[in-house]
């Protein structure tokens, strides 16, 4: 039987990173070595999604995948970004690490990005979830049963009452038409707590509701 490609997975936390995951594990080509994540330093919190660490780690832990996390500052330059994730990738490279996968679906910019970077360093992106119907996709987190809480909105797109909802039936129904399902646009970020691919619950409750940069609402989500 031929050796499974070595990959590692960009790890937001939130319910897309999970379905791409469930993705790649039910393919069954690929050996996953880590979960990738950026923190932000001064926070100790998933960047954009404001998760607390201790709580992605707990989410690799009931994955039983090792986690990577890559600090960057706050106010973190794209230059910057770009060196950390080079200097990581680089590593895994080194250890037989061909490729990373992604969640994204549909942001043709975006992919362009990902994968130009990666070809500098002789690696490539994996794409599980690309071009698929956004309604199918939120059909699929729903029926497989995972769990996600929405942690982040952008009051450009959505109000303060969406943030800190679980991420089900009743808030996709509540949804404005001109918001994407997925949140593939930022409009939401979420934290996927249970599912398939878990072994265990991550348990939490939600906590204080801050407002950040003048746009967007964070819910904090506590441990238990």
């Amino acid at each position: 039987m031929p050796n499974k490609e070595k990959i590692i997975v960009s790890w937001s936390a939130g319910k897309d990173s999970a379905l791409a995951l469930h993705e790649l594990m039910r393919i069954g080509i690929y050996e996953i070595v880590s979960l990738i994540t950026t923190v932000t330093e001064e926070y100790e919190r998933i960047s954009m999604h404001g998760v607390r660490r201790i709580l992605l780690e707990r989410q690799a832990d009931s994955l039983g995948l090792p986690l990577e996390q890559v600090y960057i500052a706050k106010n973190c330059s794209n230059d910057e970004y770009e060196s950390k994730m080079r200097t990581v990738l680089l590593k895994y490279r080194d250890k037989g690490v061909s490729a990373i996968a992604f969640g994204d679906i549909f942001l043709e910019d975006l992919r362009r990005y990902r994968e130009k970077n990666l070809a500098l360093i002789g690696m490539k992106g994996i794409f599980p979830l690309w071009g698929k119907n956004a309604r199918k996709l939120v059909g699929k987190i729903l029926s497989l049963a995972f769990d996600a809480v929405v942690t982040c909105v952008d009051s450009q797109f959505l109000d303060k009452t969406f943030v800190g909802r679980k991420f089900d039936k009743q808030f996709l129904s509540a949804l404005p038409a001109t918001v994407d399902p997925c949140g593939e646009n930022g409009e939401f970020h979420s934290f996927a707590y249970n599912g398939p691919i878990f072994r265990y619950c991550i348990e939490h409750r939600t906590g204080e509701i801050v407002l950040r940069d003048n746009r967007f609402y964070f819910c904090d989500l506590m441990p238990v």
